[in-house]
């Protein structure tokens, strides 16, 4: 398959890497020294699974470098998404398809306001990579999945092919994947165990080892993933009454030192996702009418973070 990746990250340049051995056409988009490293060297992934490297000159700086492609995967932080989603238009009207590697539920939301919705497909991944430094990419553990389907809960075409593509980059242990047919339940499914995780670590700025065992720090834990199941079922999604609870029970199944992508950018100083994860949790509540406590707390606490480190007077 023809491949851009579209953020070269942790995600991005894990998932893009295994396609790309895999014998895809990838190409990533990024920038800075990331892009650089990869242009000279290539995009180099350390993983338990072992090492593995796309190759020299797979990155372009812009999405109007792009040549043809069969499928965009987007793994940029969510406040570039509508600058991404107008720019791929282009290679939409080319025949491309979308797929969001995203955190939250927004995500998708904003790619159908620049695209036609038939070009967007759900999707969601489980892994923990992150940059170590330009042109490399750490991953922790062995988890590396990534679900995806239609809306309209069909198997085009392009979703077989990806899969036959994941298929084939998880030959030597590699990528898990699967096509669901349920892909907007299994996208809200994931958003409450993230927004639990990420408000509780980055608000108590410790790892779920810590907040699970404190009693007090697991009921905030379990309450504001319970609130994210109420917001999705008044959105029509279908989620079980006792949906947080089987996400708590996953949560002791968690290496201790487990923390999130929040909770390392509040330690590096980086802008924070927080108006898509507790902060989007809280706007969509309203718009509903339904009240979110935890998750407004969340959202007021780490409020002064948001872009970045707090400006003083």
């Amino acid at each position: 398959m023809r491949i851009a990746i579209v953020g070269a990250g942790g995600v991005g340049g894990y998932f893009g890497t295994r396609l790309a051995v895999a014998g895809n056409d990838v190409t990533f988009v990024a920038r800075g020294r990331h892009l650089e490293a990869i242009r000279r060297d290539g995009l180099e992934i350390r993983s338990p699974l072992g090492a593995f490297r796309a190759p020299a000159n797979s990155a372009v700086a812009s999405i109007s470098e792009l040549g043809p492609v069969d499928l965009v995967i987007v793994a940029v932080k969510l406040w570039d998404t509508d600058d991404v989603a107008a720019q791929l238009r282009p290679a939409v009207d080319r025949g491309a398809r979308v797929i969001s590697l995203q955190n939250g539920v927004h995500k998708d939301m904003i790619l159908r306001r620049h695209l036609p919705h038939e070009a967007v497909l759900g999707g969601a991944c489980y892994i923990s990579a992150f940059i170590q430094e330009p042109g490399i990419i750490t991953h922790n553990g062995t988890l590396q999945k990534v679900v995806f389907g239609d809306y309209q809960q069909e198997q085009t075409p392009l979703a077989r092919a990806f899969l036959a593509a994941c298929h084939a980059a998880c030959h030597a242990a590699g990528i898990e994947a699967e096509i669901s047919s349920d892909i907007e339940r299994l996208i809200w499914e994931k958003f409450v165990f993230l927004v639990g995780l990420s408000a509780t670590t980055t608000a108590i700025r410790q790892p779920i080892g810590a907040v699970r065992t404190h009693p007090r720090s697991r009921v905030l834990l379990r309450d504001l993933m319970a609130e994210v199941v109420a917001v999705g079922q008044a959105s029509g999604v279908q989620l079980d009454e006792k949906f947080a609870d089987d996400r708590l029970a996953f949560c002791d199944t968690l290496p201790a030192d487990m923390t999130s992508s929040m909770h390392n950018d509040l330690e590096h100083g980086n802008r924070l996702e927080l108006p898509w994860l507790s902060g989007g949790v809280v706007e969509l509540a309203t718009r509903m009418g339904i009240s979110v406590p935890r998750n407004q707390a969340v959202a007021d606490i780490l409020a002064p973070y948001e872009l970045g480190v707090p400006a003083m007077d």
